[in-house]
């Protein structure tokens, strides 16, 4: 996807975690989810998903793997330059540009995406499924998509 980049820019936020529970003949056997998404609040976005038995073993993975996946978006000024509607699975999610001093009008798993890309005035609307993992993805592949 992109260049080498440097971590110390990006900030992180942590979207989900999630318990599953495995049942075995001895019992259960917990695990941990972590949902990621780490931005640079200059039109650089990415998300990643890490499995382990503690918490922070499952950020680690979930932060090496939203690295692998960063994407740049274009940014207009504090804003993007059009509407746009993406789905991805069940989710579907609408961006729409706003007026400067608007601020960040975004619900739900859509906003961390939102807040790391830098986008500072816009209005989301999440339709359908809210799943954290399918909205993200679909917030993500939504601002990849905006035209410069």
């Amino acid at each position: 996807m992109m260049a080498v980049v440097n971590r110390e820019d990006f900030e992180e936020a942590i979207v989900k975690i999630g318990r599953v529970t495995k049942v075995v003949k001895g019992g259960r056997r917990f695990r941990f989810t972590a949902l990621v998404v780490v931005g640079d609040k200059k039109g650089t976005v990415g998300y990643g998903t890490g499995k382990a038995k503690e918490v922070p073993d499952a950020i680690k993975k979930a932060l090496d793997d939203a690295f692998k996946s960063l994407v740049k978006v274009n940014i207009h000024g504090t804003t993007i330059n059009h509407d746009i509607e993406h789905k991805y699975n069940a989710s579907r999610i609408l961006l729409k540009p706003a007026s400067e001093g608007t601020g960040l009008i975004a619900g739900g798993a859509a906003r961390p995406v939102l807040e790391l890309v830098g986008v500072k005035d816009i209005i989301a609307k999440s339709l359908g499924s809210n799943n954290p993992n399918n909205l993200v993805q679909a917030t993500v592949e939504a601002l990849a998509m905006i035209k410069g």
